[in-house]
């Protein structure tokens, strides 16, 4: 293993934090979205 590893950017790095923050949101909305879904069509919606 090098000692001195190449570091990507800073802008890079937040790049990539940005997008998996993302998509774990979009990913956690979906699962949620489809929660409701089958709990309303199963009769437990508010009322």
């Amino acid at each position: 293993m090098p000692e001195q590893q190449e570091k990507k950017p800073l802008w890079q790095r937040l790049g990539w934090l940005l997008l998996i923050w993302s998509a774990s949101v979009l990913a956690l909305g979906l699962v949620a979205g489809l929660l409701r879904l089958f709990m309303q069509a199963a009769g437990m919606g508010t009322p």
